[in-house]
């Protein structure tokens, strides 16, 4: 038994330590040429990108292209984003800017950006967490297939999703969504949460198909706050609807100035806003601080062999712990999201029906 523990210490270590492989590489390149900027190696790790780097050898980055597919003036362009290495690093006339944007110069010299619907870095681990959902539930459906409710519980795998639909069914959206509407709406809230997460597990992986900083782009945490306010208000009651724009209040907080309906309309934007920072800012945090703590043992290194050896066991024992601790946080945020998402939809439907 504790021979098991110790081989289990011992893959979980290693596994811990692989998960900033890359980015040890990368700043190695960068400590040979120059002083390492944390943060250009903060951005370039938890922006999207038009290829999935996976590491640096002597030099070479080792990456996969993405399709590229841009409409520009010369009409609808497809290729592979390895074009824009060959060369001067431009292609059919488009390059990319500083900021990692596909542009092209106008008959003046101008920049002009493009209508870009290329396959980034995060669209390809979007499909790769939807594909990932698909077979997990999808499994999960055909164990219970002719099932009956007196047979026996699942173990395994399926009894290990099992435990978390149950928890999120029972313990978040029972609890806050009248009996009335709850079945209508999770379905969408148990999408959410699995969603997240797995987005939240999978982003801790440090090599291809893992890596990308799915829920720490602000755009899919936009995307989410929106179907969260969407559902919330085109389901909501006609009493929500009341308190937002005629409340239960004295007259002179509604009339002539429209003090509190302004304030309560102003609360339908702020809540999904909140949801959105709440949940970009948690995951891009997190990923930037184990970035920059992996950066300290490269930065102490050129301050001085000494001072690199004493500082970089702290250095690797605080990045396994942050990585640790990210597993817990990506549970922690896709709970939470869930949960105030079903806390909303709730208060849309509570106080009164339509009759």
């Amino acid at each position: 038994m504790k021979r098991k523990s110790l081989y289990k210490s011992f893959l979980l270590l290693c596994l811990c330590t692989l998960m900033f492989f890359p980015i040890q590489a990368r700043a190695s390149e960068a400590e040979e040429q120059t002083e390492i900027n944390v943060q250009e190696l903060v951005m370039e790790h938890t922006s999207d990108s038009h290829e999935w780097h996976i590491t640096t050898i002597n030099g070479s980055h080792v990456s996969i292209p993405l399709p590229i597919i841009v409409y520009t003036s010369q009409g609808l362009q497809t290729f592979m984003s390895s074009r824009f290495h060959e060369g001067d690093g431009v292609y059919n006339g488009l390059y990319l800017n500083e900021d990692g944007k596909i542009c092209e110069k106008d008959a003046s010299g101008q920049e002009q950006k493009v209508w870009d619907f290329s396959i980034t870095k995060n669209v390809l681990q979007l499909w790769i967490v939807v594909a990932l959902l698909l077979v997990i539930f999808l499994y999960c459906a055909r164990w219970y297939k002719n099932k009956r409710p007196e047979d026996e519980a699942p173990k395994g795998f399926v009894g290990f999703i099992e435990m978390f639909v149950m928890f999120v069914y029972n313990d978040i959206i029972k609890e806050t969504i009248d009996e009335k509407h709850y079945r209508f709406f999770a379905p969408y809230l148990l999408t959410v949460f699995f969603f997240i997460f797995i987005s939240n597990l999978i982003g801790l992986v440090p090599i291809f198909p893992g890596g990308a900083n799915l829920t720490g782009n602000i755009a899919i945490t936009f995307f989410l706050a929106l179907c969260t306010m969407l559902l919330t208000n085109i389901f909501g009651n006609k009493h929500y609807w009341k308190d937002i724009f005629w409340p239960d209040v004295p007259w002179w907080l509604k009339a002539p100035i429209p003090i509190l309906p302004v304030i309560e309309l102003f609360g339908v934007f702020t809540k999904p806003f909140a949801l959105m920072i709440r949940l970009f800012a948690n995951i891009f945090g997190g990923h930037a601080v184990a970035i920059s703590l992996t950066c300290v043992i490269f930065i102490t290194c050129q301050m001085g062999l000494s001072k690199g050896a004493a500082i970089s066991p702290i250095s690797v024992l605080l990045m396994i712990f942050m990585d640790l601790l990210e597993v817990l946080v990506a549970f922690i945020q896709a709970f939470v999201f869930t949960m105030l998402s079903s806390v909303f939809i709730g208060l849309s439907h509570q106080g009164g029906e339509e009759h």
